[in-house]
Order: structure tokens, then sequence, then C-alpha cells
């Protein structure tokens, strides 16, 4: 984060800001990305348009900024001693129910990035580097321990695997994705393909 974004960050309470991160993401469903106006964020906070652009720059980042916030908990804070351990630990902290209505949001987010520069390069820096990052983290820490052998091929692709199985369940089985299947998922072709155990 940027010393300015820093700086303008703190004018707001932790606790203010989850409410606005919640009403960004109420508006987000109601009226998708393209009709979500910084003015319709204002009046649903009851905040300023000023005290918005200041605080987020603009649309982007504050869209990128409420799914991040959404998003239960940091990787980083996952470490079970196993990669099957972590991989299920952070696919269980969402319900299903939960996890539908996530899985929907970024449908319909994913087609405004493609027509959206601005909106492709704050979800780039804010959610899907970080995100990157994290789950090399905890690739990495398998690899040290033995777990996975450093010049696996797979390695490159676990956040592939993932957002694919998440992302196609519906395209594919008209299902939402849910614990059961991912961790199924996860079991069949992840694991397989780092050459980690199922069990």
């Amino acid at each position: 984060m940027t010393e300015v974004a820093a700086g303008r960050r703190s004018r707001i309470t932790p606790e203010r800001e989850a409410e606005l991160y919640t009403a960004v993401l109420d508006l987000l469903r109601e009226v998708g990305y393209d009709a979500l106006t910084m003015d319709a964020v204002a009046a649903r906070t009851r905040s300023s348009k000023a005290t918005l652009y200041r605080q987020w720059g603009g649309k982007p980042e504050l869209v990128a900024k409420a799914i991040r916030h959404n998003k239960p908990g940091n990787l980083s804070d996952v470490d079970t001693g196993s990669l099957r351990g972590d991989l299920h630990a952070v696919t269980s902290r969402e319900d299903d129910c939960t996890m539908q209505q996530n899985a929907a949001l970024m449908r319909g987010l994913f087609m405004a990035v493609h027509s959206n520069p601005d909106l492709l390069q704050a979800f780039k820096e804010l959610l899907i580097e970080p995100e990157m990052e994290e789950f090399h983290r905890m690739v990495r820490r398998a690899v040290d321990r033995g777990e996975v052998r450093a010049d696996c091929p797979a390695l490159e692709y676990v956040v592939h695997m993932l957002v694919g199985a998440f992302a196609t369940r519906t395209l594919i089985d008209d299902q939402p994705p849910t614990q059961e299947f991912l961790i199924s998922y996860i079991d069949a072709v992840v694991l397989p393909a780092l050459g980690v155990p199922a069990s």
C-alpha cells in the first residue's frame, strides 16, 4: 500500500470501513459493477462523495478493497502442518451459502473486469497478487517440509487449479461451489498433481 493510500485510510475507523465495504457489496449484488456509482455508495452509507474519493481514489479501488475485506482472514494465518490440511482449512472458512453468494458476485465482476482496465488493475494489485503470494508461501512451506518436490511442474498452477474449480462449477455442473465439492477436488486433482497423498 502506498503512503498516500495509507494516509487516506487512517481517517476512517475500522468499524466504519467495514460498514462501507458491506454497503458496497450489497450494492454490487443489487445493481452490478457498471451501475454502481459513488453517489449510490455515498447515499447508502450516509457519506460524502469527497470522503469516498479521498479514502479510496475511485470505484475500482473501493470495490477491490471491499471484496478483499470480505474474505475470511488471511491465508498466511493458515498453517496446519500439511498442505492437505492447509487447503482444506482454507476451503472450510466459508460456509456453502456464503460461497454461493460470493461465486455469483465474482462471476458478475469478472465480466466487468474484462471491459474496465482500471478495475482489472485494482483487482490485480489488491486481490490477485496478494492472494497468489499467500498461496505460493503456503506451497513453499510444503516444499520446505518435503511434501512436494521443488521441481514439480504443477507448482505453478495451484492457484489456477483452485480458481478453475471454483469458477467453473456452475458453468459445467450448473451447481454452486460447495465445501464438499472443493475438498473432493483438492483431494482428487490438486494434491495428486503435486504428488501429495490425499489421505
